[in-house]
């Protein structure tokens, strides 16, 4: 399958890859039909999706299935009254009916918004206007029934609900007794166009309301790098990332690039995130290939990794938040494996990665993508020399792109504010070391400029993660009369320290931060919490611990 979309699949060396990576993007491309339909046709009984819940529940589908399922998904939403380019949310959690969606809306050449489960009335009411979304496929779970319906007052575009169950409240309709009875699937006569709109995302920024980030048809072929020469997969793969639906990284490691590679994947659909059930399922349903953000990894190294057999698992990614070393390190002194670092955005595709060919160094994301054309550019607009820092820019001149957005829905001044005269500017400022890898220091809003100096998060939060009381953390700049700002470092306790809480252990992890790093990037303020403000990604929300020390709350 993969061979379709390259030119050339198999590469000897990093430059071998970096010289002669490039996709072939078909006309008219479909996800649906062009990848998961062909499977089905080719190798119908071929494994798409092995999913399972913590209930113990599990299915496994095959591509022969997930045709079936996602024509009777698209005949009943044609029936429903959607069709090209109709707004469709989908609020459906680890579900696998999110599957049997989103493929019928690519079919149908409408448009896809996954979103998250915790969205408050208010913040549907936001997205239906904003987007003008007709209908909304939601799990009938009794919260989320109570959030949608509370919005739909104030939610006029809104012409149709669908339950996927356990619940089927008054005025919903039935997913499944939908699909049951559908009409056989008749193909739209008017197919997509590549840059007809696909998907949606609400993102989150700093400041303001969610930004629409929209992509096109092609956005799927972006995803070629990240499953195959990333995680490192193939049609022999079961590959599990963890991720709600509701976010972008869903569908990184959940479905473009993993089935145009061949692979299947794996999904465990729980409530709460706890280390010990993933780990067995890893174990028990013999998962090669595993992705998720810094976060998870720390909570399995503080788990007895040693009475799992892990045998299965060849390779492990990460994304989503900076890597810090001392996790790495944990990590590959237990299991032999080396995390794999990577970057990259909503509004990108994977773009900057430890690649195959590549030893990685802990902490660095990696190299840049060769689908993309980066560059990292100083605040006086030059090419950042090696050591120097810069804004990631990609540059759009000489070629758009596979899987670049096409803007934000119905912003141009926003669009433009970002992505003018041929060059994206992500906001992620970083620097480059002379053997070429990228390193993260942060968000343009989140370096702290403290007496002169220019201090990112991530370097005084890895220091921070070498001592042994440091489970999770979070810097953000505080400000400060003399030096302009000051480092703060919010911290969570490990469990054994907890009781030591205090101005000693304050002293001691600051003595701590001065010997393991440049002495200036201490932070001259500690807090100690429960637990970080975190996005629904598994991001830590540094804005959030910001305004508050702002406010002081």
């Amino acid at each position: 399958m993969i061979e379709k979309f390259l030119t050339k699949t198999e590469f000897e060396s990093l430059d071998d890859f970096r010289q002669n990576f490039q996709v072939v993007v078909p006309e008219n491309f479909n996800f649906a039909y062009d990848v998961v339909d062909e499977w089905a046709r080719i190798a119908p009984d071929k494994r798409a999706l092995c999913w399972t819940n913590d209930h113990g529940k599990h299915i496994d589908f095959s591509f022969a299935e997930m045709k079936q399922y996602s024509d009777a998904t698209a005949a009943y939403f044609q029936q429903l009254g959607i069709g090209k380019g109709d707004m469709v949310m989908l609020i459906l959690k680890r579900r696998y009916e999110f599957w049997f969606s989103i493929l019928a809306l690519h079919k149908l050449g409408a448009v896809c918004i996954p979103a998250t489960h915790l969205l408050t009335p208010k913040d549907i009411v936001y997205r239906c206007n904003a987007a003008s979304i007709k209908m909304i496929v939601a799990v009938g779970e009794e919260e989320v029934i109570k959030h949608v319906n509370g919005a739909l007052k104030d939610s006029p575009s809104i012409t149709q609900l669908v339950s996927v169950g356990p619940d089927q409240p008054e005025g919903w309709n039935d997913f499944h007794e939908g699909i049951r009875n559908a009409a056989p699937f008749e193909h739209p006569a008017q197919k997509n166009e590549n840059d007809d709109i696909s998907l949606l995302y609400f993102t989150s920024g700093t400041t303001g309301n969610p930004k629409m980030v929209i992509h096109d048809f092609t956005y799927p072929l972006g995803h070629i790098v990240t499953a195959s020469y990333w995680h490192n997969i193939n049609q022999d793969s079961l590959h599990l990332t963890v991720a709600d639906t509701g976010w972008g990284k869903a569908v990184w490691g959940k479905l473009y690039g993993q089935w145009i590679a061949g692979a299947a994947i794996f999904v465990y659909d729980h409530e709460k995130f706890t280390p010990a059930d993933v780990l067995h399922m890893i174990e028990k349903y013999k998962v090669t290939s595993f992705c998720a953000p810094p976060t998870v990894f720390r909570f399995l190294i503080r788990e007895d990794l040693k009475s799992y057999d892990l045998s299965s698992l060849k390779y492990c990614t990460i994304a989503g938040e900076p890597l810090n070393p001392a996790v790495y390190e944990a990590f590959y002194k237990i299991t032999g494996i080396k995390l794999m670092e990577g970057f990259g955005q909503t509004e990108t595709t994977l773009t900057i990665a430890t690649f195959p060919w590549m030893e990685p160094k802990p902490g660095s994301m990696g190299v840049p993508n060769p689908a993309y054309d980066m560059d990292l550019i100083t605040a006086d607009g030059r090419s950042a020399e090696d050591g120097e820092q810069g804004e990631i820019i990609l540059r759009t001149d000489r070629f758009k792109p596979v899987g670049l957005f096409m803007g934000y829905y119905r912003d141009e001044a926003l669009t433009k504010s970002v992505y003018d005269n041929h060059i994206y500017h992500t906001g992620d400022v970083a620097w480059r070391d002379e053997d070429g890898y990228y390193w993260f220091v942060g968000r343009t809003d989140d370096v702290i400029k403290s007496s002169g100096y220019r201090i990112g998060p991530f370097e005084v939060e890895s220091a921070l993660m070498t001592h042994p009381a440091v489970v999770e953390c979070a810097i953000t700049g505080v400000p400060d009369e003399v030096r302009g700002q000051v480092v703060k470092a919010t911290i969570v306790l490990s469990k054994e320290y907890k009781d030591k809480a205090g101005e000693a252990l304050i002293h001691e992890i600051q003595d701590h931060v001065k010997r393991v790093t440049a002495p200036y990037k201490y932070p001259r303020v500690i807090e100690f919490v429960d637990e970080l403000p975190k996005t629904i990604s598994g991001k830590i929300r540094r804005v959030e611990i910001r305004g508050k020390d702002t406010s002081g709350e």
